[in-house]
C-alpha cells in the first residue's frame, strides 16, 4: 500500500449538509421506507434473507450516500445519512439497521486506509455495487490471521455479522499471530464468495430479523494484500468510526420511536366510542390518553433535539481528519454515549407504552404494533446501556475517558 500520508487528506468529508442536501436524501429515504412499510410485518414474520430490501436500497442510490462525489458516490454527509437511518427506522428496524451498519462499514475506507490508496476503494464499491456487512464482533473467538506468503490465511468464528448474509462484501478485523507484525490488528475486505468463507445463515432473533446479522465460518480463507484497508489503531480519528457506530444506533432507536408514535397515533384515532368512565366523545379526546401519547411525544422531540446537534457534530469532527485529538474524541464519545441512554429508554419505553392508549385489539397479530418493540428491544441490547451511563457519570464527576474499544 501507498504511505503518501504527508501530502492528502486522511479522510475526504468536509463542511456540512445543507438544507438542499438533507432534503434531498430525506426524500429518497422516505421512498424507501414508504415501500417497506405497506409489508413490514409479512417480511418479517417470513424471515428470509433480505435481498429484495438490499436491492431496494441499492436502486435507490442509498448505498454510496457517503461515497465522495468524484468517485461516483453520493458526495453527502453524515448528517445525511444519519437522517437516513432514523427515517427508514420507522417503517422497519431491520432494514434501518442495515443501512447504518453498512455505510459505517464503508466508511472504513476513510477511516482505515492510506490516503492514496482511498480512490481505488471507492471506485469498486461504486462499480460493484456493493452493501458492506461486517465481522467485527470483539466478544466472539477472535480472529486469528497467520503469514501466507505475501497475504495471511483467516481463520476463526464471529457471530453476529450484520449484512453478512446478505452483503456483496465483508469488512473484517483480525489479529495476526506470529511473524513479524505479530499482535497487529488489521482491517480488510473479503468478498462473500471466497473460498473457505462459509455464511452459516443462523440469525433468527427476537426482532431484527432481516438484519442478515448470521455466523460467519473462516477456514483457511485467503487475505490478499489487495484486500486490506489498513491497520487498526487508536489514533483519534480512526477510532472515531466507533462513536459514529454508537451514533447510528441513537438515530435508529429514535426512528424507532417516532415510527411507533406514528402508528399509535393512526390506531388511537381510529378507536370508536370511548371508555365507559369517560366523558369524553372517543378516545382521542380522553384526556387520559392525550396525557399519555403527550408525554411520549415530548420524550421522543427531546431525543431528537440531541440527536440533531450530535448529528451535525459528527461531520465537524471528521472534518478535522489527522487534527483531531484524542481529548476531543473522547469528550464527543462522552455526548454521544449520553444520546444512547435517553434513546434507548425512549424507543423502549415508546414502544411498550404505545400499547396504553391503543387498547387491546391493537395486540392482534394482524397490526404489528409489537414489530417497534421486538425490533429496539432486541437491537438495545447490543452493549449494557447502563455502561453508558457509567461512563457518562465518570465523565461529569471526574473527568475519566473510557479505554479505546469497539465501544467506545
Amino acid at each position: 500500500m501507498s504511505t503518501n500520508t504527508e501530502t492528502l487528506r486522511r479522510t475526504p468529508w468536509s463542511g456540512h449538509a445543507d438544507d438542499a442536501e438533507i432534503a434531498h436524501w430525506s426524500a429518497i429515504a422516505q421512498a424507501v421506507a414508504d415501500t417497506l412499510a405497506t409489508d413490514a410485518l409479512e417480511r418479517d414474520r417470513a424471515n428470509a434473507t433480505p435481498r429484495t430490501e438490499a436491492e431496494l436500497l441499492r436502486s435507490s442510490g442509498l448505498l454510496d450516500l457517503l461515497v465522495p462525489a468524484e468517485y461516483g458516490g453520493g458526495g453527502g454527509h453524515f448528517e445525511s445519512a444519519f437522517h437516513t437511518v432514523r427515517i427508514l427506522a420507522t417503517a422497519d428496524g431491520s432494514i434501518s439497521q442495515l443501512l447504518a451498519y453498512h455505510y459505517f462499514n464503508q466508511a472504513g475506507i476513510g477511516f482505515y486506509a492510506d490516503p492514496a490508496d482511498q480512490p481505488a476503494w471507492w471506485r469498486r464499491t461504486v462499480q460493484g455495487g456493493w452493501l458492506w456487512g461486517d465481522s467485527v464482533n470483539p466478544v466472539d473467538p477472535t480472529l486469528v490471521l497467520t503469514e501466507d506468503g505475501d497475504g495471511y490465511r483467516l481463520n476463526g468464528l464471529k457471530r453476529f455479522s450484520t449484512g453478512s448474509g446478505v452483503g456483496e462484501v465483508i469488512i473484517v478485523n483480525a489479529i495476526i499471530q506470529g511473524g513479524t507484525e505479530d499482535g497487529k490488528v488489521l482491517a480488510f475486505v473479503l468478498d462473500t464468495a471466497r473460498e473457505g468463507l462459509e455464511l452459516l445463515g443462523d440469525w433468527d432473533h427476537l426482532g431484527q430479523r432481516l438484519t442478515a446479522s448470521g455466523s460467519v465460518k473462516y477456514t483457511d480463507v485467503a487475505v490478499l494484500p489487495g484486500d486490506i484497508l489498513g491497520p487498526v489503531t487508536d489514533e483519534p480519528i480512526a477510532s472515531l468510526l466507533t462513536p459514529g457506530v454508537q451514533l447510528g444506533f441513537g438515530n435508529f432507536y429514535l426512528g424507532v420511536a417516532q415510527g411507533a408514535l406514528a402508528k399509535g397515533r393512526e390506531l388511537l384515532l381510529a378507536r370508536k366510542n370511548a371508555w365507559f368512565l369517560s366523558n369524553a366523545a372517543s378516545y382521542s379526546r380522553d384526556v387520559v390518553f392525550q396525557r399519555a401519547i403527550g408525554e411520549l411525544k415530548a420524550r421522543t422531540a427531546a431525543v431528537e433535539a440531541l440527536a440533531e446537534k450530535l448529528n451535525r457534530r459528527f461531520d465537524a469532527e471528521v472534518a478535522r481528519s489527522g487534527t483531531l485529538t484524542a481529548a476531543q474524541r473522547g469528550e464527543y464519545a462522552i455526548a454521544i454515549a449520553e444520546l444512547k441512554v435517553v434513546a434507548t429508554e425512549t424507543g423502549i419505553e415508546v414502544a411498550n407504552r404505545i400499547f396504553e392508549v391503543t387498547g387491546a385489539s391493537s395486540t392482534a397479530n394482524s397490526v404489528g404494533l409489537d414489530l417497534f418493540w421486538r425490533n429496539v428491544r432486541t437491537h438495545t441490547l447490543h452493549d449494557p446501556v447502563d455502561y453508558k451511563k457509567i461512563e457518562v457519570g465518570a465523565h461529569f464527576l471526574h473527568g475519566e475517558l473510557q479505554p479505546l474499544s469497539l465501544y467506545t
